[in-house]
């Protein structure tokens, strides 16, 4: 699948890759304008919500996060076998990245444990954004994908301030959950800073990925710009007891 962008070096505090000037989407047209606002109107909420608390914050961006590339491998594939045509390799890429974002999940759990609340506004979050971006998705898979990209803007942005609350002491910088350093194949000795570095070169990548998905779907040449390093990743997924 040609998306005119390219595999970066991995270099995981490469800043020109996490800054959010450089690596913004400036918006093309009422679909982008739409994708950008809707996108921060739901920055606005989680700030008014989690303010700096970025492990919880965590908790509900990666369960919303999870939702997109679900919604658009699953459509895609319906679509691939009722018009009996090549995906050129979109399902396997979004259902990574559904995966991808639901292992955010599951490490992040361990690091900020959610309370009855936070629970029940995940539940709530889920089903409302899964049916409204499953709408979405059916009415204009260009913009779907632009809102994605523009999320992802806003993680990277939100990982950087969660890497700068740990370097200046203001978060307790604790050892890798177990499941974290299984899915990295990190060393023992990683800690929560080594994680959200990961996180976060996992959230760019994505975020070109889908831009690169709008843009090819808005008949517009990719973003001259390389994706962000993905890191590697365990394939076996379940924790050993």
């Amino acid at each position: 699948m040609d998306l005119g962008i390219d595999a970066a070096e991995p270099k995981l505090e490469d800043n020109i890759c996490y800054d959010e000037a450089a690596r913004h989407h400036s918006p093309i047209g009422f679909s982008d304008h739409f994708a950008l606002l809707f996108t921060k109107l739901l920055r606005l909420i989680a700030d008014t919500f989690f303010a700096k608390r970025y492990g919880h914050r965590a908790i509900v961006l990666e369960t919303v996060a999870a939702v997109p590339g679900m919604v658009g491998g699953m459509i895609i594939h319906l679509t691939s076998l009722r018009k009996m045509k090549c995906d050129d390799g979109w399902i396997r890429t979004l259902l990574e990245e559904a995966e991808n974002e639901r292992m955010h999940l599951m490490t992040f759990i361990e690091v900020a444990k959610p309370n009855l609340f936070e629970r029940s506004v995940i539940i709530l979050v889920q089903w409302v954004f899964f049916i409204g971006f499953f709408l979405l998705y059916l009415v204009s898979a260009r913009t779907a994908h632009r809102v994605v990209g523009y999320f992802e803007e806003e993680a990277v942005f939100s990982y950087t301030l969660f890497l700068k609350e740990i370097d200046e002491g203001r978060s307790p910088n604790v050892p890798a959950p177990a499941i974290a350093k299984q899915y990295w194949k990190m060393p023992n000795d990683a800690t929560l800073r080594d994680v959200v570095l990961l996180v976060r070169a996992d959230e760019a990548h994505h975020r070109d990925i889908n831009h690169g998905f709008a843009s090819k779907l808005g008949g517009r040449t990719a973003d001259p710009v390389k994706a962000a390093v993905y890191p590697p990743h365990s394939d076996e997924i379940r924790l050993n007891a």
